[in-house]
């Protein structure tokens, strides 16, 4: 047997620590991913692109055609509704 090839073995115990520390990693830059994005696109001199104002036109005219919580409630309820046209 090669005693090399011993050295390369990695048992559950190292495997383990190693993915929990990248699983750890990950985890961090997950949660502060629009801070890692706006340094990314800060260390590469260009910025993000925002979205256009007619898709955000668009966007506002979709949201105002939703009902909020107590219109729904009432128009389920079948009490009188005034819906917003």
């Amino acid at each position: 047997m090669h005693f090399a090839f011993l050295a390369l073995y990695g048992g559950p115990d190292q495997v383990m620590t190693i993915t929990s520390g990248i699983a750890g990693i990950i985890g961090v830059l997950l949660v502060f991913w629009h801070k890692v994005v706006n340094l990314f696109f800060r260390l590469i001199g260009r910025k993000p692109s925002l979205p256009s104002s007619q898709e955000t036109a668009a966007v506002a005219q979709e949201s105002r055609k939703t009902p909020t919580q107590a219109e729904y409630i009432a128009q389920k309820s079948n009490r009188h509704w005034t819906g917003r046209t």
